[in-house]
């Protein structure tokens, strides 16, 4: 199996350093380069972008930062996922990451387990977005839509969803990871990646936002507690 091949990128030394610690440990991780700024990224990529998979990416950097960042590797290297590393959590960082393409968003202080499923996640080409941010994502869109700019339905999406379907669905949209999800289901967290993805195959949605989107819209789960 080939290694997943990170580019890290971090304007704090220490953090970096450790950054690549952490990644090191992990197996059939690989680290291909660390930089300090977007813009030295971008200038690596230019003639290296191959030889990546997943850039793992501050949010605040001095120097064109990390969403600006996320916006041109998405745009001009669409094969390589971006996954945000940062300390801030608000919708204020986490809203505008995704709409620049982010694959994946997880909060510094999230555990060395959680940044390696990220990882992994994202590298496989679907989405993660931590429990914690995937709060304000929601939260978000509960805002929109009392503002009267709710999405239109889904046109593909079935008549009704099976028990463990809808089981499933709010679970994620309530922003458990899938090992949370697995413990409270009593499976592994391999047979929960399958179930997902045969809910999102059934309900032809494939990114997180929008099953949170089809959950609300359906009443799974609610615009208010």
């Amino acid at each position: 199996m080939l290694p997943i091949r990170v580019l890290v990128v971090d304007d704090h030394p220490v953090v970096r350093t450790g950054i690549c610690t952490i990644l090191a440990q992990m197996p059939n991780v690989e680290v291909v380069g660390e930089f300090s700024t977007g813009r030295e990224t971008l200038q690596f990529l230019k003639t290296r972008s191959p030889e990546v998979d997943v850039v793992l990416l501050d949010v605040s950097m001095v120097e064109l930062d990390g969403l600006a960042t996320t916006g041109y590797i998405t745009k001009d290297y669409p094969h390589i996922r971006v996954l945000m590393l940062s300390m801030h959590t608000t919708e204020t960082y986490v809203l505008p990451a995704v709409q620049a393409g982010a694959a994946g968003y997880v909060p510094k202080s999230a555990p060395r387990a959680e940044l390696e499923q990220a990882l992994r996640t994202v590298a496989r080409g679907e989405t993660y977005l931590s429990p914690v941010v995937a709060k304000h994502v929601i939260a978000a869109y509960c805002r929109a839509h009392d503002q009267g700019e709710a999405p239109t339905p889904h046109p593909a999406a079935p008549a009704f969803l099976r028990p463990h379907e809808r089981e499933l669905l709010q679970l994620i949209a309530n922003g458990l990871s899938t090992k949370d999800i697995a413990v409270r289901l009593h499976i592994s967290p391999k047979a929960v990646e399958s179930r997902r993805i045969r809910l999102m195959d059934r309900l032809d949605i494939y990114d997180v936002a929008g099953l949170v989107r089809y959950a609300i819209r359906m009443g799974i789960v609610p615009l208010e507690e």
